[in-house]
């Protein structure tokens, strides 16, 4: 990978782990529905008005747009709001490799290696070492959400590659359309009018800077530079770097928000992190390596 790009790949990596950090700064100012509705009505607009069609069929924009848009980060969010540490956040809902592998198995016929399956289980091992730290003081139904929402990126990622989209960014922007009008319904009757109302007509710096930062810079300019490195590289050589985004989620989320993780933690972050790896590309091309020294001995 040229210099130029791998630091690409880096600087999406830690967009999206300092993502989480910004999340639970702006669910000082949001409610996590609304603030998932704004999140998407902002990535969306204007850019949809230029893009042209996505290219893809539009159950497929609808489909990923409901799993990954109005799902997972709807749980997110609200998850974050109950309490989920946005560190840990940035950990538990990488399982979304483990899921994806799953799903893939069963709605796709691709049968997981030896490898991957070890893989599962070495990242399930860790989540459960995170969920029993975290339940000791905390109450367990916002790790719950933050494990659903990995269930519904994991759905939304077998769509995705249903739907084979040939651009990822014009894709991104128009599966952004599909969750706000959901969101913000969820929103009145959940949160209630007088909370939105409340939340949009005294918006700070603070705020303004969260949605602008969810919405532009790891929405569209993160989705927009990793769909140009897979179309450049293939997802084999991109997708490791994704294991850097919980490392700057929690690295960030100490630094910025003060959070402190336990030798537990940060045990299970460890198997979570090598479990995810080898269910992933990065132990496809590791697969990759090892044949092409066997064959050249």
């Amino acid at each position: 990978m040229h210099p130029r790009h791998l630091l690409a790949a880096v600087l999406v990596a830690l967009i999206w782990g300092v993502n989480f950090v910004v999340i639970d700064i702006g669910l000082e100012s949001f409610p996590p529905f609304l603030f998932t509705a704004l999140r998407f009505a902002v990535a969306a607009l204007p850019a949809v008005l230029f893009i042209g069609r996505p290219q893809v069929r539009w159950r497929w924009v609808l489909a990923v747009g409901t799993a990954i848009g109005a799902f997972q980060f709807g749980l997110l969010f609200l998850a974050i709001h109950l309490g989920m540490p946005a560190g840990l956040s940035s950990l538990v809902i990488q399982t979304q490799a483990v899921f994806t592998m799953v799903f893939a198995a069963l709605l796709l016929g691709e049968r997981p290696g030896r490898r991957q399956v070890v893989g599962m289980v070495i990242a399930l091992a860790g989540i459960a070492l995170v969920a029993v730290d975290y339940g000791q003081a905390s109450p367990i139904l916002a790790f719950v959400l933050v494990l659903a929402g990995a269930v519904s990126w994991a759905l939304g990622n077998v769509a995705t590659r249903k739907a084979a989209p040939p651009d990822a960014f014009k894709f991104m922007v128009w599966v952004s359309v599909v969750p706000p009008l959901p969101m913000v319904g969820l929103s009145l009757l959940v949160e209630g009018p007088e909370q939105d109302l409340a939340a949009l007509s005294h918006l700070t710096v603070s705020a303004l800077f969260s949605l602008g930062y969810v919405a532009w810079l790891s929405t569209l300019v993160g989705y927009g530079l990793w769909g140009m490195l897979i179309r450049r590289y293939g997802a084999t050589v991109v997708a490791p770097y994704s294991l850097l985004v919980p490392v700057f989620g929690m690295s960030s989320s100490a630094l910025v928000l003060h959070e402190k993780m336990s030798g537990l933690s940060i045990a299970a972050a460890g198997l979570v992190i090598v479990g995810v790896a080898l269910t992933s590309a990065f132990g496809q091309k590791l697969t990759g390596w090892r044949q092409g020294l066997r064959a050249s001995r």
